[in-house]
């Protein structure tokens, strides 16, 4: 669970600070993923190193993965896919592991439990001394989702 505080203006124009707590379940609702807590996370590890040989993949099978060892094709998926869910800074030539199973799963097309791999990175980057805001549109969403709801408890009182 995650706990934050916005500051709100309400009808009469005054700040109220309004508190905002969000999970797995609200992240799951917000982004509409499809997935359900009893997806797997992990991919067994021959299934994904079988399916990397068959994506063209020529280096070592142990270790980083750079996305240029890969086909074109395959190149270019992993480059969206990193882009858009990698919870690093930068380095965005190697992919990890979780990217990786996720990756894995859209190519066989089986089910994967994103949202969980989602939040889980939230709330390590929560505790990090070199916090940034990580994934900062999906906040946003979720942020947006919890003061819709707070302002219709608002209208209804």
């Amino acid at each position: 669970m995650i706990y934050s505080a916005v500051r709100k203006k309400d009808e009469n124009g005054q700040d109220v600070d309004v508190e905002i707590k969000f999970n797995v379940g609200d992240l799951r609702r917000v982004l509409e993923l499809g997935d359900s807590d009893i997806d797997p996370i992990i991919i067994p590890e021959r299934l994904r190193k079988g399916l990397w040989c068959r994506m063209g993949f020529t280096g070592h099978l142990n270790g980083k993965y750079p996305k240029t060892m890969f086909s074109i094709p395959y190149n270019f998926l992993i480059h969206c896919v990193v882009h858009a869910l990698s919870h690093q800074k930068g380095a965005y030539d190697e992919t990890s592991d979780y990217i990786m199973n996720i990756i894995t799963c859209l190519v066989l097309n089986r089910l994967y439990n994103v949202s969980q791999v989602i939040f889980d990175h939230m709330v390590d980057n929560i505790g990090s001394s070199g916090m940034y805001i990580m994934y900062p549109r999906f906040i946003q969403m979720m942020i947006d989702d919890q003061l819709k709801i707070f302002q219709t408890i608002l209208m209804i009182y």
